[in-house]
């Protein structure tokens, strides 16, 4: 079983905010709509206390700056939720980009609705590519492109070393897979997807999203890389997925 500490960290990579972007407001109230009853209607003091935001969809409008998302969060200690967005100046081909993040408690009911948030956030923020991935596995998969003391990535479990993105990257090429993975149109085409005789098993656990993106589920519950299954499925989805993270 997951561990109590673990929970689930969402992040997806769209284009940069432009002048009087609406997608910031969009992202906040898709997530809300797609988890009934989560309000992030508070955010934080640089030393950590909760500010409550009287009138949050204007603060948000205002507080849209430096080309991300302000710091949103709920107010409960035992079921945290947190959201937030920032420019990456150095993004994929050399321009900026928008990486949305949120942090989910791990737990039934959040699971239950893992694929709409995903498909929410990336819907509304116009995301090319994103996942949703419990953090204990999101920590290994990071290994695989974390630089080292000693020098290039040695990813654990057998996991395939992935470039880091540069100036040649291609920005609907992902960078990694997770859990539940958010492929734009753009994105599933450049890898492949689908592939109707290579890809029955994921087709199963996959489905479009409005704008004909995909969400592609890799294991039937949180991806867990102690289970051998897990591992093998995540291990297959490289395989089967050779241009992500740029090998």
């Amino acid at each position: 079983m997951p561990s109590a500490q673990d929970f689930l960290s969402l992040i997806v990579y769209a284009p940069a905010l432009t002048l009087a972007d609406k997608r910031p407001l969009a992202i906040v109230h898709g997530v809300e709509h797609a988890l009934p009853g989560l309000r992030l209607a508070w955010t934080t003091s640089e030393k950590g206390e909760l500010i409550p935001l009287k009138h949050r969809d204007d603060w948000v409008a205002a507080n849209t700056t430096d080309g991300g998302l302000p710091f949103l969060c709920n107010d409960d200690d035992q079921t945290p939720v947190t959201l937030y967005g920032l420019e990456n100046p150095d993004g994929p081909g050399g321009k900026p980009q928008l990486e949305v993040h949120m942090r989910l408690p791990l737990n039934a009911t959040v699971i239950g609705l893992a694929e709409a948030v995903l498909a929410a956030v990336a819907e509304t923020s116009d995301a090319r590519w994103g996942d949703l991935t419990p953090f204990a596995a999101a920590a290994d998969i990071a290994e695989q492109t974390a630089p080292t003391l000693d020098g290039p990535p040695s990813p654990p479990r057998r996991l395939p070393v992935l470039m880091a993105p540069d100036a040649r990257s291609s920005p609907a090429i992902p960078h990694r897979l997770g859990w539940l993975n958010h492929w734009s149109d753009a994105s599933a085409r450049a890898l492949g997807f689908p592939a109707p005789s290579r890809d029955a098993d994921l087709l199963s656990r996959a489905r479009r999203t409005p704008t004909n993106g995909w969400i592609v589920q890799l294991t039937d519950t949180p991806l867990e890389l102690d289970k051998p299954a897990h591992l093998d499925a995540l291990l297959k989805a490289y395989e089967r997925f050779p241009k992500i993270g740029g090998r």
